[in-house]
């Protein structure tokens, strides 16, 4: 399984994804610090809401295989900026939670994800873990393997490990 680094602002549903994708029950649990164990890097709002602390996040994106930006269907304004995925050496996917709020806006904060270069987006409630099996899918599935030389010649070409060799190439 891909460890998933999850990073968003305060009260965004990151602790609560990361208890309801190990299958627990929901309970209210502030995050104080960068917790790291199993498949789910949890990092603390206060870290994506202040630049004193948000280089801690690129840091630990190294830890993890993909990263993944958790915004509230009903944020009300957005942290992260256009292109963020230029410091971000790892798929970057979205992740939409409290899909059922009465002030959702999903559109409006799918794009502030497709902005900031998400591949994928993940339309999730943590209560109901409605989208929850889909997430799990995508973290379940394999990571490509290559060779030396097939890293190389990606490096070469200014391409992540994970993107495709133009088609001329292959």
């Amino acid at each position: 399984m891909k460890k998933i680094f999850l990073m968003g602002r305060s009260e965004a549903g990151k602790t609560s994804l990361t208890q309801a994708l190990k299958g627990e029950e929901l309970h209210y649990e502030k995050t104080q610090y960068t917790n790291t164990k199993d498949d789910t890097i949890d990092s603390p709002g206060e870290y994506a809401e202040s630049k004193r602390f948000s280089v801690g996040l690129a840091c630990f994106s190294f830890e993890a295989d993909v990263v993944a930006i958790v915004q509230a269907a009903d944020e009300p304004f957005n942290l992260f900026s256009a292109s963020l995925r230029s410091f971000i050496l790892r798929p970057l996917i979205g992740i939409i939670t409290k899909t059922d709020s009465p002030y959702a806006n999903i559109p409006m904060v799918r794009q502030w994800l497709i902005d900031a270069g998400c591949e994928r987006i993940f339309l999730v409630n943590n209560v109901t873990r409605e989208g929850i099996d889909e997430l799990m899918e995508y973290l379940q599935e394999d990571l490509p393997t290559m060779t030396m030389e097939e890293a190389k010649q990606k490096q070469d070409l200014g391409l992540n490990e994970w993107d495709p060799l133009p088609e001329e190439m292959a």
